[in-house]
């Protein structure tokens, strides 16, 4: 497994800069959380590091390898890239979704799809078609399709703004724990999740690095206030954090 770098990373459009020039270096086996208000470039910067978005300057690399010169299909097998937003070309069944995932893969054991199917509960929902399904389900699905061939790379963006709180706890929590001997870095809306869960958040605003830091030291920064325009009371909750904005 090898670390993701990110190295002078510059996206613009048009007139506007979406990232303005900074380095990340993403450990092989680390989770990471993603954070900043709209607009920050969080997205853009995922799709970056999946190397889905066209950069304006700098580079990603996997290891010593250039992202960009590494061919397709091997790209797919060591990256697993979760949109904020997915619709497949065909009204596919969930069966069909996670096989198209499965295929990734040059081979998987003989029960992944079925163990992908039981980890995200997707039993009985197999004959369903996407347009179907509600907008929990079809997240589940998305994230089985993805996780499927357990990738050594996970970029998840928002995975969890569709779900319930207890599919939401659940997913963080795994994506989270999957750190240990994998790498994730997920975009994340709630600010309680990400300092609970995360040992390590990156805090952006108007497409540029603010902070990079243990998540233990970020919780208590003023930059964090600072870039979300409010005044965070910071309060203790069990293992983890909750924070109430104030005026």
């Amino acid at each position: 497994m090898s670390a993701l770098v990110a190295e002078n990373l510059r996206v613009a459009r048009g007139k506007s800069t979406l990232l303005r020039d900074f380095s990340l270096v993403f450990d092989a086996t680390e989770s990471v959380a993603i954070i900043g208000p709209n607009g920050a470039g969080k997205s853009t910067l995922l799709k970056a590091l999946a190397g889905t978005e066209a950069l304006t300057g700098g580079r990603v690399r996997l290891g010593r390898r250039n992202l960009a010169d590494l061919p397709a299909a091997e790209r797919a097998q060591a990256i697993g890239y979760l949109p904020q937003h997915f619709g497949p070309h065909w009204d596919l069944s969930v069966a069909e979704l996670l096989e198209v995932g499965a295929g990734r893969a040059r081979s998987l054991p003989a029960d992944a799809l079925e163990k992908a199917t039981a980890a995200f509960e997707l039993g009985g929902l197999e004959r369903r078609r996407w347009s179907t399904l509600s907008g929990g389900e079809r997240a589940r699905v998305l994230l089985a399709m993805v996780l499927v061939v357990d990738p050594p790379v996970l970029l998840a963006d928002e995975p969890a703004a569709s779900l319930d709180i207890r599919h939401r706890l659940d997913l963080v929590r795994t994506l989270a724990e999957r750190g240990g001997d994998r790498l994730s870095v997920v975009v994340v809306h709630d600010l309680d999740l990400a300092f609970s869960f995360f040992k390590r958040v990156v805090l952006l605003a108007d497409g540029e690095l603010i902070a990079d830091e243990a998540a233990a030291r970020l919780i208590a920064d003023p930059r964090l206030d600072e870039v979300f325009g409010v005044r965070f009371e910071r309060l203790r909750a069990g293992e983890g954090w909750h924070l109430r904005a104030c005026r």
